[in-house]
């Protein structure tokens, strides 16, 4: 067992030195905390820097951003991804002001209550934004210590995450618990990385069973594989010639909720049906290549149909459209974004129906 005092130490006097002090919601803020570590999950630190500062700059507190209207806040956070987590603040941040005067509740039962508020980001927000004891285990700390104990069955099973949140809460202070947490959080994300850790300068590298029994390159066990469904769309890719792109805001609920897309349809004469039925001209859509975003549990293939129409006034727009400047912010999924930049480019003949499909891939 990991002797908690001389660990402690050790992590403590290497974040003295080594650790990250600069980062921008590195504050004394839950709000500020929170935020930050919503944006964190399953992202990059490089790549949550400039949406937190923007997103901070336009929701600075609780109050602004729970009575912001959810179409603002889901356009700010077009590019991110995992788009349930901005549904989630927004909702969290109309309870906090609703049910806890405008102020987070400081234990962990409370602050698990709230939408999109795991034990992990209840631990960061009590010991980073109020000081207050509490264990943190996000994904990168999951293969440190597997690599500590040297667990060999997959971090996320129930049983491999009771073992490593018990021995987390063993090791976790009372004194310094903010600065600990986050030191331990650099360490996951700048030392004990996936691929090529740095385990001579690591500074709980004595008490690493994976070094020890030279099996870093195996710890922790990788999730087990699980295929993945593949779902086929067709997408509208509507513009006209002055540059403006036709786009229709989608259910609040589901795949990217709440922003906005192109008319999809499952089948290309879904797709030249609705186009027939709105244009009294034949027009000829042209096909562009398509393009696989891949999802937790699946995997989309979108393929685009690019139509160019000479005036968007003579389409007749669903109630959920609209006409947006091709420049300007759509607040849409970073797929839709790449097609639009990419539609220009080698369009594909078009299919006769219910004919062979181009399987390529962008």
């Amino acid at each position: 067992m990991i002797e908690p005092l001389s660990f402690q130490t050790q992590i403590l006097d290497w974040y003295d030195v080594h650790g990250r002090k600069s980062l921008p919601w590195q504050q004394h803020d839950p709000y500020i905390v929170w935020i930050s570590e919503i944006m964190l999950q399953q992202t990059q630190v490089e790549t949550v820097i400039p949406f937190f500062n923007r997103f901070i700059q336009r929701f600075p507190d609780l109050n602004t951003l729970s009575s912001a209207p959810i179409e603002a806040v889901i356009e700010l956070w077009a590019g991110l991804g995992y788009y349930a987590r901005a549904r989630n603040l927004h909702r969290t941040a109309q309870v906090v002001v609703r049910e806890h005067d405008g102020k987070f509740p400081k234990t962990n039962h409370e602050l698990e209550s709230l939408p999109g508020i795991g034990r992990s980001t209840a631990g960061a927000i009590l010991s980073l934004g109020f000081g207050i004891r509490a264990p943190i285990l996000d994904g990168n700390l999951k293969r440190v210590f597997s690599r500590q104990i040297g667990l060999e069955t997959w971090p996320g099973s129930s049983t491999a995450q009771n073992k490593l949140w018990a021995l987390i809460d063993h090791l976790t202070p009372e004194f310094r618990v903010g600065p600990f947490n986050q030191a331990l959080m650099d360490i996951g994300a700048l030392v004990c990385r996936r691929k090529n850790p740095k385990c001579m300068v690591c500074p709980i590298n004595a008490s690493c069973n994976a070094l020890a029994t030279q099996r870093i390159d195996t710890i922790p066990a990788p999730k087990p594989i699980r295929k993945k469904l593949t779902k086929k769309i067709f997408a509208l890719v509507l513009c006209d010639t002055n540059q403006q792109i036709y786009l229709e805001r989608r259910p609040p609920e589901g795949i990217w909720g709440g922003l906005n897309s192109f008319p999809e349809f499952s089948d290309l004469d879904s797709l030249f049906a609705f186009v027939q039925n709105r244009f009294k001209e034949t027009v000829e859509p042209a096909v562009g290549a398509p393009l696989k975003h891949v999802f937790t549990h699946f995997e989309l293939i979108m393929t685009p149909i690019h139509l160019t129409i000479p005036c968007h006034q003579a389409f007749e727009a669903s109630p959920m459209g609209k006409w947006f400047s091709v420049e300007g912010k759509l607040g849409a999924p970073a797929p839709v974004e790449k097609i639009l930049k990419l539609r220009e480019v080698h369009f594909h003949k078009t299919p006769h129906r219910g004919g062979h499909q181009n399987d390529e891939i962008s």
